[in-house]
């Protein structure tokens, strides 16, 4: 299992790999544009190659065949080994995906899936990863871990290639859920990863220890 950082704030990512547990990263068009990373999207794609030394991936916009293979070359082309190609589920998606995997030799991320249907029909088209939105599939009043759980067991049985990864996640109980239910990855945004390491009764236990140690250290106590 690994965690990847769901962002493309430079800046929130160089504090987060220092901690040691990031494997990857995920952008897509909504967080580029939050983080005004859009005008210069090769500047900070490569910036978070060399902070995570990883997969990062990078979505695709354009919305024909030809149009998204072009774009999916230009943005490989940045950096083959690491960068992933995103490709949205639905129309053209399998048939992008498989050209890139098979013929081309780019790794690609199929996303936006709310179904095993989905998953099960990239997996078998190639795709390096799968990605399955955890918050999204619960608004619409299904079970996300389901979904997961089916998903990993074909890709097992059938001894497909493709990685699991969990994005929409809004709690940090999405995060257990999702990697219990069988997720090889689940990808997180730094406000939720923060909120990850914090707990109350963590917080006040430290405080409890530091404070007899100080305590103790100003009766003289301690040397």
């Amino acid at each position: 299992m690994a965690i990847f950082i769901d962002s493309s704030n430079v800046t929130e990512i160089e504090e987060i790999v220092r901690w040691g547990i990031i494997s990857g990263a995920t952008t897509n068009p909504k967080i580029l544009c939050q983080d005004g990373a859009c005008g210069e999207l090769k500047t900070v794609i490569t910036k978070i190659v060399k902070l995570v030394k990883g997969p990062v991936s990078v979505e695709l916009t354009e919305e024909t065949c030809d149009a998204m293979l072009a774009q999916a070359k230009k943005f490989a082309a940045w950096d083959k080994e690491h960068i992933v190609i995103k490709v949205p589920i639905g129309g053209d998606a399998l048939r992008v995906t498989h050209t890139l995997e098979k013929e081309l030799g780019i790794k690609t991320n199929v996303t936006c899936m709310m179904s095993f249907n989905q998953a099960y029909l990239a997996a078998l088209a190639g795709a390096t990863y799968v990605s399955i939105f955890f918050g999204r599939i619960k608004d619409m009043g299904y079970d996300p871990c389901e979904v997961i759980a089916s998903t990993r067991e074909m890709i097992d049985d059938e001894n497909l290639k493709a990685k699991i990864i969990t994005g929409s996640i809004r709690h940090i109980m999405d995060v257990n859920e999702a990697l219990l239910a069988g997720s090889h990855i689940v990808t997180v945004t730094p406000p939720i990863l923060k909120k990850m390491l914090w707990n109350p009764s963590s917080e006040l236990s430290v405080a409890e220890f530091n404070k007899i140690w100080r305590d103790m250290k100003n009766k003289g106590q301690i040397r």
